[in-house]
Formats: C-alpha cells, sequence, structure tokens
C-alpha cells in the first residue's frame, strides 16, 4: 500500500524570527499511521531574512522534504496559499502559519478523524479548547462574530471559523476555484465548502496567541472583508463554485 502524506502549506511574510523554529515543530512532528509529511513554504516576497531562514533550516536538516517557493511579489496570505495549492501531491492538506501561535502535535487528531470518518473537511477550533488564552478581546469577539455570521448563513456549528488549522481532502481543495488574496483565504474557502453541501466538523487545537509587537497582521478591516465574503458566496451562483 502507497504510504499517505499529509501536505503542509506554510504561507510566510515577514516571519524571520519564528520561520526556522516552526519549520524544525513542524519536522519533529511525528504523524499518526507512519503518513509522511510534505512541506509546501511559500515566501510572500518578505523583506525581512525570512528567506535565509528558511534556507538555513533546508541545510540543517536535508533530510526534510520541504518545496519552497518564492512569490515574484507580494501578493498576500490567499494568493501565497493558492500557489502552494498548486505544489500540493498529498492526500490531505492543512495550513500552517509561520509564526508559533499553533501546535503542529495537533494534526494527528484531525488525522485520525479524517481517517476514521472518510472525511472531507475537518477545522480546529481554539475555542473549544478551554485552557487556551487569547492575545486580545477584538480579536476573540471578531472570531466568534464571524463564526456566528457563518453558522447562520450556512446552517453550520463553527465555533471558530477563521481558525488557521483547516484541513481538507487534497482532491476537494484542489476543485475549489479560489480568487481570494489576502486573509479573505478563510472565509472564502470556508464558505464554498459549506455551499457544496458539507457540515464542517471541529476538535480542539491548542493555541499560544502573540501580540502585534511580535507581528500579529490581521486587523479589524480584514474582518468586515471575511464578512462581506460569506454575505457574498451565500448568494452567489453555485455554477461560479464550481
Amino acid at each position: 500500500m502507497k504510504q499517505q502524506t499529509l501536505s503542509i502549506i506554510i504561507p510566510a511574510y515577514n516571519e524571520a524570527s519564528t520561520i526556522f523554529r516552526l519549520l524544525e515543530k513542524v519536522h519533529h512532528t511525528r504523524l499518526v499511521h507512519d503518513i509522511r509529511k510534505e512541506i509546501i513554504v511559500v515566501n510572500d516576497c518578505s523583506k525581512d531574512n525570512t528567506e535565509e531562514e528558511i534556507l538555513r533550516f533546508t541545510e540543517t536538516y536535508p533530510d526534510c522534504t520541504l518545496v519552497y517557493h518564492k512569490q515574484p511579489h507580494n501578493q498576500g496570505k490567499g494568493a501565497a496559499i493558492r500557489a502552494g495549492i498548486q505544489k500540493i501531491t498529498g492526500n490531505w492538506t492543512i495550513i500552517q502559519d509561520a509564526d508559533l501561535e499553533y501546535n503542529p502535535e495537533d494534526y494527528n487528531p484531525l488525522l485520525e478523524w479524517m481517517i476514521e470518518n472518510d472525511g472531507k473537511v475537518i477545522y480546529g477550533s481554539r475555542f473549544l479548547n478551554k485552557t487556551n488564552k487569547h492575545s486580545y478581546q477584538s480579536f476573540y469577539l471578531g472570531g466568534r462574530l464571524l463564526s456566528i455570521v457563518t453558522n447562520l448563513l450556512y446552517g453550520q456549528h463553527l465555533t471558530d471559523e477563521p481558525t488557521c488549522y483547516k484541513m481538507f481532502d487534497s482532491g476537494l481543495l484542489r476543485s475549489i476555484p479560489l480568487k481570494s488574496t489576502g486573509f479573505e483565504f478563510c472565509p472564502e474557502v470556508t464558505a464554498i465548502v459549506c455551499r457544496r453541501g458539507y457540515k464542517i466538523p471541529e476538535l480542539p487545537i491548542r493555541y499560544y496567541p502573540r501580540s502585534i509587537e511580535e507581528g500579529k497582521k490581521i486587523n479589524w478591516k480584514d474582518g468586515l472583508i471575511a464578512i462581506w465574503v460569506l454575505v457574498k458566496i451565500r448568494f452567489a451562483n453555485k455554477h461560479s463554485l464550481e
């Protein structure tokens, strides 16, 4: 039987302070059922030493299966993820931010669920883990609001729509006609998956939030854009989502 693979897409922009340690954590995480990892790093034309840190990692760990792609110019997180999707070869795909807010060991319960249920999609929820802390009340409330809007528009029961840890069957992810370039990737992919009739289950994950001073980039304007994307896709022509 051919060994199964998890593709891990890591979009990175100005993450020189964390990318090496993050890649180490991903590399050292042992997956269930001897599933192999395919790490795809997309550098969104960073202005700091992100590229040097990525190359330092590949030199330090030559045994690691890592695909590196540098965008021709800065386009945004969504565009970086879309570039990564073009390179995936694994059975499943998960998105991993280049900071240290999430723990790659949480891939495993998500993978177990996907395997046991022949699943197509599952999200890791920061809010289902009651031990997690959140850096800013505004981010906490914003995440809750996006989840409520998603549930009202699409009949879901999500607690954490904007979570980074979204895991997909790779065939499903490749089939989605994504257009986003920025942080609106999350509501776009969620909305289209919902319009296709999938119920999105969740499992609790760990979360270690960083501050704006430490490099957190999302803001309230991204929240407004996310709500607009959720509403727009809810009433879009279904043929445009296929």
